[in-house]
């Protein structure tokens, strides 16, 4: 069996890599791990709080690492700050695996095997390879909810920005664009799927655009 630690963005290709994890009978999923900017407490580019992170791992049922990147940051001090939690992992948590939901950038995937081989943890990528057309039109048809909540203006316009992820935005994307935002063209948060317990109820606040980027912040919707 393998105890498996999952990559978690809180975004739509995370959520459907948690799907397939689950349905694989040699997988015992241990939690989830998640990078945060200690300085606008979120997740660096998807730019989700980070309550509404730890309200999807409650949603799940699955603890959350929590690793914390301090600004200015570097690649080696993000090498080092994930390496310092995964350890943890393996010892508190009985890690053997990381799972990634990764579908075809190449360098990433390489990285991120060169980082785990030291620490003695086998990498997992159970959606590589897949065609992201079809892979967004299944995160869709499996009723995985989400946001988008960062665009590059650069490559799409920042009115998409705050769009819901699902047909009709993939219908609206420009040609040459991934439907799975994999070059970097959008981010997306998760706010329902089949493995939430509930749905998360959020609003969506203030978009700004900054630095190319246009960003909708996710908020808890409190009544």
């Amino acid at each position: 069996m393998k105890r498996v630690l999952l990559s978690w963005s809180s975004g739509k290709d995370s959520a459907l890599t948690l799907e397939y994890l689950r349905r694989d009978p040699e997988v015992e999923l241990a939690g989830l791990i998640t990078s945060f900017n200690t300085d606008a407490d979120r997740v660096a580019m998807h730019a989700v709080r980070r309550e509404l992170v730890q309200a999807q791992a409650e949603a799940v049922g699955l603890p959350l690492l929590e690793v914390e990147l301090v600004p200015p940051g570097t690649n080696d001090t993000y090498i080092r700050a994930m390496a310092t939690a995964l350890i943890q992992a393996k010892y508190d948590l009985r890690v053997s695996h990381l799972a990634f939901g990764d579908l075809f950038l190449e360098d990433v995937r390489a990285f991120r095997e060169k980082q785990l081989q030291p620490l003695q943890l086998e990498p997992l990528f159970p959606v590589w390879g897949q065609d992201t057309t079809s892979f967004a039109d299944e995160i869709v048809a499996a009723g995985i909810e989400a946001v988008v909540t960062c665009i590059d203006t650069s490559k799409l316009d920042a009115s998409l920005a705050g769009a819901a992820y699902d047909s009709d935005f993939l219908a609206a994307l420009p040609d040459g664009a991934d439907p799975c935002g994999e070059n970097g063209e959008f981010h997306t948060f998760v706010h329902s799927a089949p493995s939430f317990n509930a749905p998360l109820a959020v609003t969506k606040g203030e978009c700004i655009e900054r630095d190319g980027f246009a960003y909708v912040d996710v908020l808890p919707d409190i009544e």
